[in-house]
């Protein structure tokens, strides 16, 4: 098999991955794209193989990150996926449901479980049947005072997961709709402080697709600040 079927990448070849049995989608490279400020110690939690981190770093390369996976496979595959693109990351194998430490950090990522039923493909299992209200408290417990939580999910959870910020007294909310082929928002980019005492902003949706996210590597605060709107 050839290097270009073995492999592919994301950011415009900026960061390279081996292709396996789950491979990210352009959600990984929004939620990089969404940290509110330049982190400096990092937790992904459900890493998988790595795509949210890994474009992360090619934001901001000095971000110490620590990723945690019930999956040995993913790891493995996070681990090979760090080293083709010359990063460490920290990876441990750890349930974030059952996850005891007193561990704390600027930032907290995640991509969560959102779907229910049957997954339709096999890949697909590491985002069906999950408690998502308990996933999003045990993140919300990782992030140190005054600290950062970034999430992308659906846009049907949207209610969930700002039910449990409010309640673990996150503050500064603010969300960005994503937008595919339908009229409503398929996607919502979510980040929230903890403590804050600022209100929520909800921006002006924009294109799943948009290049200058996918292709160019901006921020999506770059990204806000340039754009025109009618």
């Amino acid at each position: 098999m050839s290097e270009k079927q073995e492999n592919f990448t994301l950011l415009n070849g900026r960061v390279k991955m081996i292709r396996g049995t789950y491979n990210p989608t352009s959600d990984a490279v929004w939620l990089a794209a969404y940290i509110p400020k330049k982190p400096e110690n990092v937790l992904d939690v459900g890493i998988g193989t790595g795509g949210v981190s890994l474009c992360l770093l090619n934001h901001f390369p000095n971000a110490d990150i620590t990723g945690i996976d019930i999956s040995d496979d993913m790891l493995n595959a996070c681990k090979k996926n760090a080293e083709i693109n010359n990063v460490n990351i920290t990876l441990k194998n750890q349930d974030i449901y059952k996850w005891s430490t007193n561990s704390r950090y600027d930032l907290v990522i995640t991509n969560p479980p959102y779907f229910n039923g049957t997954p339709t493909k096999a890949n697909a299992q590491a985002h069906h049947n999950a408690d998502l209200t308990n996933w999003i408290k045990r993140c919300c417990a990782r992030v140190k005072p005054n600290g950062h939580i970034c999430i992308v999910s659906d846009a049907l959870c949207t209610d969930k997961i700002i039910s449990v910020l409010v309640d673990k007294h996150f503050g500064n909310i603010q969300i960005l709709p994503l937008f595919g082929a339908k009229n409503t928002a398929e996607r919502v980019l979510i980040r929230a402080k903890q403590s804050a005492k600022t209100g929520t902003t909800i921006y002006y949706g924009v294109s799943m697709n948009n290049e200058y996210i996918l292709r160019d590597g901006l921020t999506v605060d770059i990204l806000l600040d340039t754009l025109k709107r009618p």
